[in-house]
């Protein structure tokens, strides 16, 4: 049973964000990449204060897959960099702990284009 609640939280955690980030795509000029830019800052802002924390503890997945949760692994790794290299950890842990994430989508990214063909936009 306790999978379950994990998945509700995770959920709604999760469609949380995503209502929030809808919400401002449909009442704000905000474009979707300054709505991404946003959201990774936020949860650098949030890892900082020690606030987004608490949230992936409650929500497990539904708080580190979305895009705060990409600020919330850049944070988390130039944390632990700088802790373990001092102030030369702050310019190369970010890159560490998010690498294989970047690799995924780029390599991913790169076999969608094989596959398929965009079509230009009316």
């Amino acid at each position: 049973m306790d999978i379950w609640i994990s998945l509700l939280k995770a959920f709604l955690v999760g469609g949380l964000f995503c209502l929030i980030a809808q919400i401002l795509i449909d009442k704000t000029k905000l474009t979707p990449a300054r709505i991404l830019v946003l959201y990774v800052t936020l949860g650098v802002v949030l890892t900082a204060f020690g606030v987004y924390e608490p949230i992936v503890k409650f929500a497990g997945c539904g708080a580190t897959t979305p895009l705060t949760g990409f600020g919330y692994a850049l944070a988390k790794g130039v944390e632990k960099a700088v802790k373990e290299h001092g102030l030369f950890g702050a310019l190369t842990g970010g890159f560490t702990a998010t690498s294989s994430g970047i690799c995924a989508a780029i390599v991913f990214g790169y076999l969608f284009t094989l596959i398929f063909r965009g079509k230009p936009r009316d």
